[in-house]
């Protein structure tokens, strides 16, 4: 199992206590920074999004290609992945040559991320058009077949009832390493986990919950097996939104109380992994035994206190891996 972890954004309002905004972006990149001079993390994320969640607010949130080439750069070991790009906000063939730019940009250290996109108050605020999601299921299928054909084939040429692409040359479609390993983020099983199949290099399933891990791997296997592929070339990674290293099981309340907004303790524990060093090591190794063989945190005062990074990456992990 590898791991990864992601850089304070602002998406989460985690740039918040940080008034001045270069002050914000050096502090996601010192998290890229830090995580790169730690063996045993291999790899630093962020997301594709403009708007703050619980609920829009009127803060910092840092534009996703411009900050994965910003940490290509900063970085040197590490790879930089997005969980993932949305689908609806570039073109995608214009993604495709963006991907193939930043992975010379970060020597090959690209994880190219998409997805169908779901956030609909930016996709309007923006002047997107927002589509119900069986539109948005068709527009994507069409995307990942491009986005395939840009980075394999020379002249591609594609003619959908969404896009089209016609001889577009897309040079150098990456840093000579080999194509661009695309991960596609998404657990639904008709359409998403089956383009996985046709056409991914990693996937992204299931939340940090072992049981929806395991149901979604499941599908993938049979969709890998209906089209031929290898289910072992494929990433299969879930994400833990957020982590919360604990000194002591109690401390739970007293350490989650700032972070959970008017959730009680129940509440965020249904999507947090709030422990221990030992009863985390413990939750991810229950990922391993479903099948995921990647995991991606998020640690929400990382732009403030990389200390809990650190524990991650010395303590934790190599429980896990022992």
């Amino acid at each position: 199992m590898r791991f990864g972890v992601f850089t304070p954004q602002g998406w989460r309002g985690d740039l918040r206590q940080i008034e001045d905004p270069v002050d914000q972006f050096e502090a996601m990149i010192n998290v890229a920074k830090v995580a790169d001079s730690l063996p045993t993390l291999d790899s630093v994320w962020v997301y594709d999004h403009f708007h703050t969640i619980p609920t829009p607010q009127l803060m910092t949130t840092f534009e996703c290609w411009t900050a994965t080439t910003a940490l290509a750069r900063a970085t040197s070991r590490v790879h930089v992945g997005q969980m993932v790009g949305c689908n609806g906000y570039r073109n995608p063939a214009l993604y495709a040559k963006i991907a193939s730019t930043v992975d010379v940009a970060s020597h090959g250290r690209l994880y190219a991320g998409i997805g169908a996109g779901w956030y609909e108050h930016e996709w309007r605020a923006y002047g997107y058009e927002w589509n119900d999601t069986p539109v948005r299921m068709r527009k994507f299928r069409e995307a990942v077949q491009i986005i395939h054909k840009m980075w394999t084939e020379e002249y591609p040429t594609f003619e959908g009832t969404h896009y089209h692409i016609d001889k577009p040359i897309n040079e150098p479609k990456h840093s000579g390493k080999g194509k661009v390993p695309l991960w596609i983020g998404g657990g639904g099983e008709q359409v998403t986990l089956k383009l996985v199949a046709q056409y991914a290099d990693g996937c992204n399933v299931g939340g940090g919950n072992p049981e929806v891990v395991r149901q979604k791997l499941d599908v993938l296997r049979k969709h890998c097996e209906q089209v031929g592929r290898n289910y072992d070339e494929i990433v299969k990674s879930t994400s833990i939104e957020p982590m919360v290293i604990l000194e002591k099981e109690g401390d739970a309340d007293s350490a989650t109380r700032a972070l959970r907004g008017e959730q009680s303790l129940e509440q965020y524990l249904q999507r947090a992994y709030v422990g221990t060093p030992e009863q985390l090591a413990e939750r991810l190794g229950r990922l391993a035994e479903v099948g995921a063989t990647y995991v991606i945190v998020y640690f929400p005062r990382a732009a403030y206190d990389q200390n809990q990074i650190r524990q991650f990456a010395e303590e934790i992990i190599p429980m896990v891996s022992s």
